[in-house]
């Protein structure tokens, strides 16, 4: 199993980011899509980002398109509607797959640690969520319909 800090994502301008520049934060990790029966949970997201923001906590939102074609936009659309629409200000990455052969490697390794119910390695829906320590281990894996308010405790608790 590899290490969260050797993999590199993109953020939404489609720059690398190398995921060790996170080292030392408390990460909640979401796939997030715009046009989901659960994309009000980014008000949720927001409100435990403001929380902890200062206790070196981050929200990274993760946008996928691969259940039901919820995430059809561009980057730039996508950030923008965040932005417009929920006042979101962690950081939103560039689009990405987090099931099958080409599953993004972050992921993969997300997955790999904490499966789902039945030991599963999918990625049921949009806004699954794992929260990771500030030594990058992976702690929790949240099902899409935990809003983030019922995550809070684990939070505080892993901070």
């Amino acid at each position: 199993m590899g290490n969260i800090y050797d993999i590199c994502v993109q953020d939404s301008r489609g720059d690398e980011v190398k995921m060790s520049e996170f080292k030392n934060k408390t990460l909640l990790i979401v796939n997030v899509a715009s046009k989901c029966g659960l994309t009000p949970q980014y008000i949720g997201l927001q409100k435990i980002f403001d929380e902890f923001k200062d206790k070196n906590f981050l929200v990274l939102g993760f946008p996928c398109n691969q259940f039901g074609g919820q995430e059809p936009g561009s980057d730039q659309e996508i950030s923008e509607f965040c932005e417009i629409n929920y006042s979101v200000t962690f950081p939103i990455f560039s689009k990405i797959k987090v099931n099958g052969p080409d599953a993004h490697p972050l992921f993969k390794l997300l997955k790999q640690d904490k499966p789902g119910i039945f030991r599963t390695q999918s990625i049921k829906w949009n806004f699954t969520k794992f929260l990771i320590n500030n030594s990058g281990k992976i702690i929790e894996r949240f099902s899409p319909r935990v809003e983030p308010k019922y995550i809070r405790k684990e939070i505080e608790r892993v901070l």
